[in-house]
């Protein structure tokens, strides 16, 4: 079987189209689309942009022939196969609103997985479901007390007879898609991104962001369910007519050297991660493998979806350099699901660029003052932050305080954007939708920043900030110092605070540590204790716990509103049990008795 191919007969044009079936109507014109990998880097399926867009027709009248309205939702749990690319352009053909699920069973297991899946699906009032055959036996749980009007396996939904009648496409002011938050801070909400809004994303993404040639070829990894996956890496290439060469996440998770693998054998142009992918990777891939691989041709290496830590993306630069790959290539941007994807891109070519600011100024000030040789002696200590780039054309972003001013320039407070893409709202809650979008369609990204000339450096989550006695501390400040710990891997710690028994903050961080040994457990604790204080001036409970404790979130990413009320419930079954005469621990071992 021969993968599609990267190369057209069809005339490049970037997303001006009006909705996503126009853009699929004009890629099915030519040779490109999706291919699949299985674990071993072998393609098992391919599905040229003229098969998706015949296949997906007859599977519109299909749905249009259960007799549904117009806008109603389609649930599909998301996994890395063509029965999801089926399903979601079936419902743009139909004028149906697919909503991708998660396709990933994390600490709590199935009942926690079928749970959420019942709870995702009630939040969007879904009459439609879809699993694949891996995953049915939990959508056929999550919909056992729902009433909804047709659920089943790829195969039920062949099965279907089709409708005489013609194809419904939706117009550019209706909802396209639900993309559900991910999470981080409260539960996931269902965000309604129109034709309109996703179409004028895609344009300025591949015309600005990634500046699209005609021969680019695509490779991802992430999860369909996620925003950086389903825009960035399912829609954005089609709309382009360029082929993606997709890996199952879990096979992704297991052997982290088959993204490379891909990226080498088919000459990828393209590819996204969050930091923690390129920190694995550099991670499983042995100095002796670098020979192995051709990445010569990868121009654009995307960073994105979390904070950006470039220590992590300079050791993959560093490993990775003999086989071509070039550090230059680097992309960080900033973006989240309420804006369709994108907010702001790099420049092409720049790679990694990061400031360097004072962290006390920071904590006290909010100011990100910028640290000069001269400055405190060389004595100050320092925060550094990746400069996410400039907005896309049609953004307008603002850094306000608490009263909603406007800061100037190296001022932190809450970033705002406003533009095209900008979310309708999140679907059946208008409450958390007025707290969010303004009637002037400003939009409260929930993220702390703070601007540059036109350059966007983001510090963290408002939600996530720790304040103890007046001072900011930011959590993945925090985790940083534990993974730089040998006993610690990137993404084993999670830090927030609690309410102390003297009513005053308290900062906790609980890290996943392999150790058995309890006196080196017990010398990790007192490093981790001795250097938080000495670096930020507090005090820091330290909870050793198992492997794969740490809860996250649906699209993977570690959780740390899930970290603390796991915490808060361990504490209230004394299941923390901390030394007598420990002083970090006394205020909350006075709670939990």
């Amino acid at each position: 079987m021969d993968a599609t191919p990267a190369a057209n007969n069809l005339p490049q044009k970037v997303a001006d189209f009006s909705t996503l079936a126009d853009a699929l109507d004009y890629a099915a014109q030519g040779e490109t689309g999706y291919n699949f990998y299985n674990g071993s880097a072998k393609l098992y399926a391919k599905l040229p942009y003229q098969e998706l867009r015949e296949q997906s027709q007859a599977l519109a009248r299909r749905l249009i022939g259960l007799g549904i309205s117009r806008g109603s939702r389609v649930a599909m749990v998301a996994d890395t196969q063509p029965d999801f690319m089926r399903l979601f352009f079936a419902c743009q053909y139909s004028g149906l609103i697919p909503v991708p699920l998660p396709a990933s069973i994390h600490l709590g297991g199935r009942d926690a997985y079928v749970s959420q899946l019942e709870r995702l699906l009630a939040i969007c009032q879904a009459e439609i479901a879809m699993a694949p055959d891996d995953f049915l036996p939990y959508l056929k749980d999550a919909t056992a007390g729902l009433n909804l009007r047709f659920s089943g396996s790829p195969k039920e939904f062949d099965d279907l007879p089709e409708s005489d009648e013609p194809l419904r496409p939706p117009e550019s002011n209706d909802v396209a898609y639900l993309q559900y938050t991910s999470g981080s801070t409260r539960f996931p909400r269902g965000v309604m991104i129109t034709q309109k809004a996703v179409l004028s994303n895609l344009f300025a993404i591949l015309k600005y962001g990634i500046q699209i040639r005609p021969g680019d070829r695509a490779v991802s990894w992430l999860p369909y369910f996620h925003d950086m996956g389903l825009v960035g890496l399912v829609l954005a290439p089609m709309a382009a007519q360029m082929t993606v060469d997709y890996l199952n996440t879990r096979d992704f998770a297991m052997r982290p050297r088959l993204w490379l693998t891909l990226m080498s054998q088919n000459r990828g142009t393209l590819s996204f991660s969050p930091t923690f992918g390129y920190e694995l990777a550099a991670r499983r891939v042995r100095e002796k493998e670098v020979a192995n691989f051709d990445l010569s041709a990868w121009r654009i290496a995307g960073v994105g979806a979390e904070p950006i830590r470039t220590e992590s993306l300079e050791r993959f630069a560093d490993l990775l350099a003999p086989s071509g790959f070039d550090r230059r290539s680097f992309v960080p941007s900033y973006g989240m699901a309420e804006c369709a994807l994108a907010v702001s891109f790099s420049p092409l070519g720049q790679g990694l660029d990061v400031d360097q600011v004072d962290r006390d100024a920071l904590a006290e000030e909010q100011k990100a003052l910028p640290l000069h040789p001269n400055r405190g002696n060389g004595t100050a200590s320092v925060n550094t932050f990746t400069n996410c780039g400039a907005p896309l054309p049609g953004f307008d972003v603002e850094i306000r305080d608490d009263q909603g001013q406007v800061l100037p320039e190296r001022d932190c407070g809450t970033l705002f954007v406003r533009g095209p893409s900008v979310m309708s709202g999140y679907f059946g809650d208008l409450k958390a939708t007025r707290e969010v979008l303004s009637p002037d369609g400003w939009l409260n990204t929930g993220d702390l920043a703070y601007r540059v000339g036109n350059s966007i450096f983001i510090t963290g989550r408002e939600k996530d900030l720790i304040i103890i006695n007046g001072r900011n501390v930011w959590p993945q400040d925090l985790e940083y110092l534990a993974e730089k710990q040998p006993e610690v891997r990137t993404g084993d710690a999670s830090a927030f605070s609690v309410p102390g028994s003297n009513g005053e903050e308290q900062a906790v961080m609980m890290v996943q540590c392999r150790e058995s040994d309890e006196c080196k457990r017990a010398d990790l604790q007192g490093r981790l204790h001795s250097q938080i204080r000495q670096e930020f001036g507090i005090d820091c409970l330290i909870e050793l716990v198992p492997r794969n404790t740490l809860p996250r979130t649906t699209s993977g990413k570690l959780s740390r509103s899930g970290a603390r009320k796991e915490y808060l419930k361990r504490v209230a079954a004394k299941q923390f049990q901390a030394p007598e005469g420990d002083p970090y621990a006394a205020p909350l071992r006075q709670r939990a008795v």
